[in-house]
């Protein structure tokens, strides 16, 4: 097998093992079923048409025909049977606008949805292309990489931690395969090795240089793998881990795997939703259930409250911590509850709802991490879709008495400087001020901010929110009094901050609709509110979202923080949760991907695409088609472009006859030979029609010899190409021109030059094969010659320019200065 052809395998192969990445974005493996009958379909496309020598532009075809109907087959659109037909691209758009919801609406490691799986198809198969082009053809092995790149670029963007290491490994390995198969087909071509005493060396012994190479390149494959783990960072890394105080936010395996949904509780903004989605059922043995809930966002800035990655030990690292031994919440009295907890095929998300004080969990499949600090269960890999899993949990109960016993938080307390800080805005300290004047208890202060949320302050819930010119998002939303359940809560949130007493907004569902032994939650139960610390009995939830306006409100059931607008809209029972119309209380019950955190954004689930979002992904790809035909068909259009300029010279009249005024005779008469304007003409036409002869004769592959005359060309011209007369005379007639242009003192005048190169045209387009003639009209020869000509040229002048420059500066170097001055 001759070079090109293995080193064609071996990119094929090199992009299967570059595709490892892969597998941690998609939740099962048949992408890689697909992906590798794809790269084999182009593998072998490739092998075949090196095995019958047919050009660059050939292979390259072939192997995009081979992706092309590898596709049609994979994908079926149901209008093609082998070949692609328009309905088949129109499918593919489909697919890829399909793709583009997806994305929006999945989190890693996303189902196997067949617009995911045509665009990771789609992508792979492109690469492979590209890769088999630079090993087997450029010969730039080193420049495959970055297609190989590309593809461990996108669970880098996806992830917001740290991605598997070992499909980096694996990635590896395919490129310096690559390089290792480009460097021993490179010391093949030379022949045999040979040592200094005649014994035949293998092509793989290492030379000195070889084998240093050899060894950087593992060594730098070693380090890229290991000195991450090594390196000390805020969230994760083996020193990280090492180093930290077991605060309860303490490292081990899946550390920094949260952020997969949208945890952010914005002040302002729009939030709508069109359909109702079942999302889970949950039975619990507790009589009066509070809400589930899935993740928390503490990081606070100006426009509300974001989450920071989760961190804690796998469930099987070690049992589950129990909050009644622990000292933060030694003061409170839990209950023990079960519950079983199943989820639809609609939400799919890295954090698992549960209920809070996680004592047991059991029959969750996938690898889960809990963090007992946010009270969450997180997962890398793993997701939400259609688990089914049991749950031991404990409930606080305690009364405002006893609230009131819990003492303020020290300064110095690391609760109280992690979750007190907050933006500084005059009129919210103001407000807070206020509010807090004379209450000597953090348990007072917190109430009294929470009473501040009230109809009778003016306080209404609403999806649509309103502007208030310039001012601050926090300062619009508590002078405008309108808005919804993540407003409210991270504006308590942060009120509660300010006074000095932790705080942070929690994410999950409100309670559903009760159906007989069982909640059902849907979409529309998705809800936020605020966890306040009182020292002593740890995170209190408080629920400052008026219970009018959200589905399964729980707001009021809870001694310790009452309903304040019960007796003006009385509290939303558990059986009025499903009530059709009943407006969603939080966008995070979708699960987007984490780059997508948009305050005002739909909150719409997988299933609920709003109406009225435009299709740009079918505009993109449409114009990236376009787009590529236009660049493919730049050669054809610089070649009639260049094929009309020369067609100027014209079949003329009879020659001009020029008397000499100076000398005797008639009327008419030649008295010498004089050089016209129609006779230069004659020359520039004749060269011009025998340099479009000459680019004829390179764009149907007629080997052209600098050494003939133009007659001799002419004649082998009709041999070779077996001319018919009419286009061998014609050919005849060019190199007579051309020949009497060169050597005559007067050129030939009056002869057809234009329809005797169409003719020559005509005739070895019908002589010559299909490939031939449509390469010669697609990507004509002589124009990509050309190119490469003026591309040479170009490099030599700036080569040589450079050379200059440096004979240039040499001569100011300060050494030859020295040097002359000693």
């Amino acid at each position: 097998m001759t070079g090109p052809r293995r080193l064609g395998l071996v990119a094929a192969g090199a992009t299967l093992l570059a595709s490892a990445p892969l597998s941690a974005i998609f939740d099962s493996w048949t992408w890689l079923l697909r992906v590798l009958f794809v790269v084999l379909m182009i593998a072998g496309a490739a092998l075949l048409t090196r095995t019958l020598r047919l050009p660059v532009w050939a292979q390259t075809l072939g192997m995009v025909v081979a992706l092309l109907l590898t596709l049609t087959w994979v994908f079926p659109s149901g209008h093609a049977m082998l070949v692609p037909t328009p309905a088949t691209f129109a499918h593919f758009a489909e697919l890829m606008r399909q793709a583009g919801e997806d994305t929006r609406s999945y989190a890693v490691p996303v189902p196997d949805r067949d617009g995911l799986l045509f665009v990771a198809t789609f992508g792979l198969g492109a690469v492979a292309i590209v890769v088999d082009l630079l090993t087997a053809v450029f010969r730039r092995p080193a420049l495959a990489g970055l297609p190989m790149l590309a593809i461990y670029s996108i669970p880098v963007a996806v992830y917001l931690d740290s991605v598997p290491v070992t499909p980096f490994v694996v990635g590896a390995c395919g490129y310096l395969w690559l390089l290792v198969a480009d460097n021993v087909d490179r010391v093949r071509r030379f022949g045999r090795r040979f040592t200094g005493d005649g014994r035949d060396v293998d092509v793989w012994e290492p030379s000195p240089l070889a084998a240093a190479g050899r060894r950087l390149g593992v060594a730098g494959v070693v380090v890229a793998v290991l000195l991450p783990l090594a390196v000390p960072t805020v969230t994760g890394g083996l020193l990280s881990q090492l180093t930290q105080n077991g605060s309860g936010v303490g490292g081990g395996l899946g550390q920094g795997g949260g952020g997969r949904i949208n945890l952010f509780a914005s002040l302002s903004g729009q939030l709508s939703q069109t359909t109702t989605v079942n999302l889970l059922t949950v039975r619990t043995t507790e009589k009066d259930p509070f809400y589930l809930r899935f993740g928390v966002a503490d990081a606070l800035t100006a426009e509300g409250f974001s989450n920071q990655p989760p961190g804690g030990n796998t469930l099987n690292r070690g049992s589950l911590p129990d909050p009644q031994r622990d000292g933060a919440t030694n003061r409170a009295e839990f209950q023990r509850y079960h519950a079983e907890i199943e989820i639809s095929d609609a939400l799919r998300q890295n954090m698992a709802p549960l209920y809070s004080y996680l004592v047991g969990i059991g029959n969750i499949s996938g690898s889960w991490a809990y963090d007992p600090n946010q009270q969450v269960l997180y997962s890398n890999r793993s997701t939400t879709r259609k688990q089914k899993y049991e749950i031991d949990y404990l409930r606080p109960r305690y009364t405002p008495g006893q609230l009131r016993t819990a003492e303020s938080l020290p300064k110095d307390d690391p609760i109280r400087q992690a979750y007190t800080t907050v933006p500084e805005n005059a009129f919210v300290a103001q407000q807070v001020q206020q509010l807090t004047r004379g209450r000597r208890t953090d348990y007072d202060r917190v109430r009294a901010i929470y009473d501040y949320f009230s109809v009778k302050n003016d306080f209404a819930y609403s999806l649509q929110t309103q502007s208030t010119g310039d001012l601050s998002a926090i300062e619009a939303f508590l002078k405008n009094k309108i808005g919804y359940c993540q407003q409210y809560a991270a504006a308590m949130a942060w009120m509660v901050r300010a006074a000095g007493i932790p705080a942070r907004v929690a994410f999950g569902f409100t309670r559903g609709t009760a159906n007989g032994d069982a909640y059902v939650i849907t979409n529309r139960n998705a809800h936020a509110w605020t966890e306040v610390y009182l020292q002593g009995f740890g995170w209190v939830p408080f629920d400052a979202t008026p219970a009018a306006g959200v589905a399964g409100s729980a707001r009021g059931n809870a001694d310790w923080a009452p309903d304040t607008d019960r007796t003006a809209a009385p509290t939303a029972s558990s059986s009025a949760a499903g009530v059709p119309g009943a407006g969603s209380s939080a966008a995070p019950g979708q699960n987007r991907r984490p780059d997508k955190a948009d305050a005002g954004s739909t909150g719409a689930l997988p299933g609920a695409v709003p109406a009225d979002e435009d299709d740009w992904t079918g505009l993109l790809v449409g114009a990236a088609i376009v787009t590529l035909l236009a660049l493919l068909l730049v050669p054809a259009l610089r070649r009639v472009l260049l094929r009309r300029q020369r067609n100027a010279a014209t079949a003329g009249g009879p020659p001009p006859v020029v008397t000499d005024p100076a000398g005797p005779g008639p009327a008419g008469a030649v008295t010498g030979i004089v050089v016209t304007s129609d006779t230069a003409q004659a020359r520039v036409d004749a060269h011009a029609a025998w340099d479009e002869l000459i680019d004829t004769m390179v764009d149907y592959r007629i080997t052209v010899d600098p050494t003939e005359t133009p007659r001799v060309t002419a004649r082998r011209l009709a041999t070779e190409a077996v001319l018919a007369p009419e286009a061998a005379t014609a050919a005849e007639l060019l190199g007579t021109a051309e020949e009497r242009a060169r050597y005559a003192r007067q050129p030939l005048h009056g002869a057809e030059l234009t329809s005797a190169l169409r003719r020559v045209r005509d005739g070895l387009s019908h002589s010559a094969t299909l490939p031939i003639r449509v390469r010669a009209v697609l990507l004509p020869p002589s124009i990509l010659l050309g190119w490469r000509r003026a591309i040479s040229e170009a490099s030599t002048r700036t080569m040589e320019a450079a050379s200059r420059g440096r004979e240039t500066l040499s001569r100011f170097n300060p050494r030859r200065l020295l040097s002359r001055a000693r």
